[in-house]
C-alpha cells in the first residue's frame, strides 16, 4: 500500500480525528439518554449498551491520544487499552445476564430505548465505514481496530434492538437479557482479537 503524502496525510489526520470526536459525543449523549431508558424501563440491555458506550468513549479517548503522536509503543499501548475496557464489559454482562435470566427479573417496555438503539446502529455503522478507510489509508491499526469497535457497537445495538422489540411485542422478557449474551460474545471476541490476532 502507497503511503499518502505528508499534506494527503495531514488531511486524513484531521479527519479520523473528526470521526472519533463524533463518536466520543455521540455515546456522551447516549450514555445519559441510556441511563434513563434503563431505569425506566429496568432493562438490563440498555444497562448494557450504555457502558458499552462508555467502553467506546474510552476507545475514542485513546485513538485521538495515539492520533496526537503516532508510533510503535504508543500504538500497542493504545491497543492493550482498548483490549482491557472490553475485557471488563464482557465479564459485568456475562454476570448481570445471568443473574437477570436466572432470577426471572422483567424488563418494562421502553419506547425510548428502541428509538435509540435505532438511530445509534446507523450512526455507528455510518462512523464505523469512515474509520476503516481512514485508517487504511493512514495504514493506522489502532484506528483501524476502533472502527471494528465501532462497527461492533452498531451490530450491538442492532442486537438490543431485537430484544426490545421481542419484548415490547411478544412479552418475551428473556429477549431482554438474551442480548446481553450477544454483547458480551462481541466483546470477547475483539478482546480475543486485539491481544491474539495477527496484525
Amino acid at each position: 500500500m502507497t503511503r499518502p503524502d505528508d499534506a494527503a496525510r495531514q488531511t486524513l489526520l484531521r479527519w479520523g480525528f473528526a470521526l472519533e470526536y463524533a463518536t466520543l459525543s455521540w455515546n456522551v449523549i447516549g450514555i445519559v439518554v441510556l441511563a434513563f431508558a434503563a431505569i425506566s424501563a429496568r432493562s438490563v440491555a440498555l444497562a448494557g449498551f450504555g457502558l458499552d458506550s462508555l467502553i467506546e468513549i474510552g476507545a475514542s479517548t485513546v485513538v485521538i491520544w495515539e492520533l496526537s503522536d503516532t508510533g510503535e509503543g504508543r500504538q500497542r499501548r493504545a491497543l492493550r487499552l482498548i483490549g482491557f475496557g472490553f475485557g471488563l464489559l464482557a465479564v459485568y454482562l456475562l454476570v448481570q445476564s445471568t443473574w437477570v435470566l436466572a432470577t426471572g427479573f422483567h424488563p418494562h417496555h421502553s419506547p425510548l430505548g428502541i428509538g435509540w438503539t435505532a438511530v445509534t446502529a446507523a450512526v455507528m455503522f455510518a462512523l464505523a465505514a469512515g474509520k476503516a478507510r481512514t485508517g487504511t489509508r493512514l495504514d493506522n491499526p489502532v484506528l483501524k481496530t476502533e472502527g471494528r469497535v465501532t462497527l461492533i457497537d452498531g451490530l450491538l445495538a442492532v442486537a438490543v434492538l431485537l430484544g426490545l422489540v421481542l419484548n415490547s411485542l411478544a412479552g418475551l422478557w428473556w429477549a431482554d437479557p438474551a442480548a446481553v449474551y450477544v454483547l458480551a460474545y462481541y466483546a470477547l471476541r475483539e478482546v480475543k482479537e486485539i491481544f491474539f490476532g495477527e496484525r
